[in-house]
């Protein structure tokens, strides 16, 4: 089911499969995008309330029925029942005891000379958090996107997400929501919601950026409004890379391999060992163990299509074909694990050992599941507290010190051929001379 590689110092046929997963531009859409954000600017909640009937189904009599009443939050939480709602705030406990950890101070510097210099950590002010909605269900997503916000400090966490035909929403999304605290929820899906966000309405009032996971009209839309609002990333189909000594369990690979492999049929999984008997294995393991799951066929596209076994003659092969690649979530299953961490340089999120399966960072493990993906975790980072800050640097100088710098700052702007910076500087030592 896996194609399978003996690694000879190039991996480009890999790389290139993984590649031509990435979405390139669709003009068509972009072009139905592009016309929503305007008609969403010019005709506000009217263009929202007409796509909502369009597109989910759901007629509104008046424009405040896209939003949902605590009512509805508290409906939705006592439907999950009690024994959700703890492991909801179990989780919420562990994102919270890992992220905090993030939390970034403001500082300064008093210099001997009376130069002061310094730094403010600011939260933005208003963040909006887009939830798929439809037929999924991803209560996850909301703990992971709002508790780092909530922990930076911003004041205002709003929510989107598309309903059906009856208004209704996933009553384990409400009291996800309910759990963190959010209780500002419109019933708005789509491109809609997000140039909604971006640009306000007589309802919504504009955000400050827009996070979260979407649909290519979705994605298409949070890459046309960045840079009027901040975007978190736009995250491709997802990937694991599982790297094997002779010591691994070739049932727990085959698990993890899959686990993700389920997610959609554009999903990679690829394993990279030192053991041809592994590989075997693990390939036996996956006919085995798939046979019981019921997302059997896309599991099997994707391993088909994406999937990969690699052999190598050495860790030292598999950590650096491994740093090429750069995958989102990333398995170390060998003898000593935590001593082969330093030779990570490239991977969104890393799961040391047998016991710290991927699935256990979707939801529970404390970590961060919005990852970088496409080979993006060589200059991009997991979501965390510092997504949802700002800095602004100052500085005091006395003006004696500013004259020891008078000369060289004059020289530097004259270099750049900016004679005003240069006179900025001349002129507050003009009485002197």
């Amino acid at each position: 089911m896996l194609k399978q590689y003996v690694y000879q110092g190039e991996i480009k046929e890999i790389i290139c499969e993984l590649e031509s997963r990435k979405e390139t531009v669709n003009q068509e859409v972009m072009k139905k995008v592009l016309q929503m954000i305007e008609t969403v600017k010019k005709e506000k909640d009217d263009a929202l309330m007409e796509y909502a009937k369009k597109f989910d189904g759901f007629e509104m009599k008046n424009c405040a029925e896209m939003i949902v009443t605590k009512e509805e939050i508290e409906e939705g939480s006592e439907q999950i029942g009690e024994d959700m709602i703890r492991i909801l705030e179990r989780a919420k406990k562990q994102i919270i005891e890992f992220h905090k950890n993030q939390i970034q101070k403001s500082w300064y510097m008093d210099k001997q000379d009376g130069v002061i210099l310094g730094q403010i950590v600011r939260p933005l002010k208003r963040v909006g958090i887009y939830v798929p909605g439809g037929t999924a269900s991803y209560p996850s997503t909301v703990l992971m996107n709002a508790i780092p916000a909530k922990l930076a400090g911003v004041k205002e966490i709003v929510m989107f997400t598309p309903v059906k035909a009856d208004g209704k929403i996933a009553p384990a999304i409400l009291a996800a929501a309910k759990v963190c605290g959010i209780d500002t929820i419109y019933k708005i899906g789509g491109a809609q919601a997000i140039a909604a966000a971006a640009y306000g309405t007589e309802m919504i009032p504009k955000v400050d950026k827009i996070i979260g996971p979407g649909n290519i009209y979705v994605a298409t839309a949070k890459k046309c409004c960045y840079g009027v609002v901040d975007i978190d990333m736009i995250a491709g189909p997802s990937e694991v890379l599982v790297i094997g000594d002779e010591t691994a369990n070739p049932r727990y690979v085959a698990a993890d391999l899959m686990s993700q492999a389920e997610h959609d049929k554009l999903a990679s999984a690829i394993f990279i060992t030192t053991s041809k008997e592994l590989a075997k294995k693990v390939e036996e393991e996956i006919q085995k163990q798939i046979q019981k799951l019921n997302r059997k066929e896309i599991i099997e596209s994707s391993l088909k299509n994406y999937g990969a076994i690699i052999v190598t003659n050495s860790l030292e092969e598999a950590f650096k074909i491994a740093n090429e690649i750069a995958p989102e979530h990333l398995e170390i299953l060998t003898k000593d694990p935590i001593r082969n961490l330093p030779k990570v340089e490239n991977a969104g999120s890393i799961f040391l050992g047998e016991n710290s399966p991927e699935p256990l960072g979707d939801y529970m493990s404390g970590t961060n599941h919005v990852l970088p993906t496409g080979g993006t975790a060589k200059f991009y980072s997991s979501l965390g507290v510092y997504d949802f800050v700002k800095f602004s640097s100052y500085s005091y100088y006395p003006k004696e010190v500013l004259e020891t710098f008078k000369e060289d700052v004059k020289a530097f702007a004259n270099l750049e051929g900016l004679d005003a910076h240069a006179n900025s500087i001349q002129v507050r030592f003009e009485e002197k001379e």
